[in-house]
């Protein structure tokens, strides 16, 4: 798929003899999207032709061109980047189908190209992406941002810092009203229109496991299927325990509990939040769920010691 209209790393006219000037035009040749036969484009993006450019850094050799030897780095460059993007948004590729994430893929890949090191970071805008050019994914937007959201939560809590965790005695005595407390910074909260954690789950190798304790595992990447999550307002906590990623199910109140003490909030007026969902529930009833809650938050390791 050859895709012009998106900005690229400053590509000079001319390589100028020194190594930041080779680099640079090197790096832009070959972040240059490949056509649809999976060859390098013929054309420069100034109008030259790309063997004319390939010969100013690379030279020819006995078997192969300069413009050859140029399109193998071309090549490895998007198909490890492309393999990479699929296996961290595999539940992306099952609905929107083969052909339509590798053009969404190589169009985000373009405008946004991997500047790190690692390529952890590389679906880091993705979100940021659909949001700003929502016709990759078009007619499924709301659906395209939820998948990227939760796919993106796993990666972070697979591998994202962690602080020193909380002991409940350190919390003895503290008055609610002037508590606050921090989560650990690998956890991500979700709402969701789809019950994509379901939907995760059935592309998994091993789906035997219940939606509280579920681990996020090696998932089948199936050529050719495509498959559609049911339409559910759900939410999720995506954490790690052990060094496995897993989703947690919460209720709206859950949610809105935790999401408030993300936000600054004291313990009590996170609290009072969580409680207006309830209005009809006894309050020792009201007690007895959050003492369950708090219980289950802190063996997990959920609250940490702030900065």
């Amino acid at each position: 798929m050859v895709i012009t209209n998106r900005p690229l790393p400053k590509e000079s006219k001319r390589a100028q003899g020194d190594l930041t000037g080779i680099q640079a035009l090197m790096a832009a040749s070959i972040m240059r999207p490949l056509t649809d036969g999976d060859s390098m484009q013929e054309f420069f993006s100034d109008g030259r032709p790309m063997q004319e450019v390939a010969a100013e850094f690379i030279k020819p050799n006995r078997f192969l061109s300069s413009l050859e030897r140029l399109e193998l780095y071309n090549r490895q460059y998007w198909f490890r980047l492309l393999d990479a993007f699929y296996e961290d948004f595999p539940g992306l590729m099952a609905f929107l189908g083969d052909a339509k994430c590798e053009a969404l893929a190589t169009a985000y890949l373009t405008r946004y190209p991997s500047t790190s090191f690692t390529l952890r970071d590389l679906g880091r805008k993705l979100e940021k992406f659909v949001l700003e050019e929502p016709e990759w994914v078009a007619p499924d937007q709301k659906l395209a941002l939820d998948m990227v959201r939760i796919e993106w939560a796993e990666v972070v809590a697979f591998d994202g810092p962690s602080k020193p965790a909380l002991e409940a005695q350190s919390l003895v005595g503290i008055d609610p009203v002037h508590l606050k407390l921090e989560l650990q910074p690998y956890i991500t909260l979700l709402e969701l229109d789809y019950a994509l954690d379901d939907f995760l789950l059935k592309l998994n190798k091993k789906s035997d496991k219940t939606v509280e304790s579920n681990a996020v595992i090696e998932i089948k990447r199936k050529k050719g299927r495509r498959s559609r999550p049911k339409k559910q307002r759900t939410y999720i906590a995506v954490h790690r325990l052990e060094n496995i990623v897993y989703y947690k199910r919460l209720t709206c109140d859950q949610f809105v509990l935790l999401k408030a003490l993300t936000k600054g909030k004291t313990l009590a007026e996170a609290c009072t939040q969580a409680f207006e969902l309830q209005s009809g529930v006894d309050a020792g009833e009201l007690s007895a769920n959050l003492t369950s809650d708090f219980s289950t938050w802190m063996e997990l390791g959920w609250f940490c010691e702030g900065a």
